[in-house]
């Protein structure tokens, strides 16, 4: 007796040519000029079926972009923000392995797109910051927390601002492509960073 088609594989693997073309896409002609068209043709499904799933462009590539963040953490084999004791360690980890990923071209054109795409699209944006950004900084803000009660941070430190302060200058460097983006610069923001806080707490 033939089997019978496994349709949840079939919906499932559509869905992923869906969501890799429009990485693609995007990346090689940008958010405005992306189509749903476009997308269902490099996808090789019908328009109908991008939208049974998603309303827009826009709904499409915040999934996309989530489904590329996933990718990246399981080709790092991320297990969650390290805790080893050391602060300064473990926050070079992460910020090293924000480096490659930037630096990766697989990962780079995307999400400059998607940045783009968010700065001009007020309901991309939105989503993108909360549905990814957001989650992404509070992991770095529960590893501040815990340095705060483990005594290495002072208990009235705004861990919101030395999370952008750690984060803001490296994005920095990478949207306006200033300088290089080195493992050698995150230790040294790090570092710099960390000695900040500490020599405001001493005061």
């Amino acid at each position: 007796m033939p089997k019978t088609p496994d349709a949840t594989r079939r919906s499932d693997r559509s869905r992923r040519a869906i969501l890799d073309a429009a990485l693609a896409l995007v990346g090689e002609v940008g958010y405005n000029k992306l189509t749903i068209e476009a997308i269902a043709a490099r996808a090789g499904v019908g328009k109908q079926t991008i939208y049974r799933w998603w309303p827009s462009k826009a709904a499409v590539l915040l999934d996309a972009s989530l489904a590329l963040a996933g990718d990246a953490e399981t080709e790092a084999g991320w297990t969650g923000f390290p805790d080893t004791g050391d602060l300064a360690a473990d926050l070079k980890q992460v910020l090293r392995a924000t480096v490659d990923e930037f630096n990766d071209e697989k990962y780079e054109a995307p999400a400059r797109a998607l940045t783009a795409a968010g700065a001009t699209d007020p309901e991309l944006g939105a989503r993108f910051t909360e549905q990814l950004l957001e989650p992404q900084l509070a992991l770095y803000e529960a590893r501040l927390r815990t340095a705060v009660e483990a005594g290495r941070l002072a208990p009235d430190t705004d861990l919101r601002l030395m999370v952008e302060m750690l984060v803001g200058p490296l994005t920095y460097r990478w949207l306006m492509r200033t300088a290089p983006l080195t493992h050698a610069y995150t230790d040294a923001l790090v570092d710099r960073v960390l000695a900040g806080v500490a020599n405001v707490t001493a005061r």
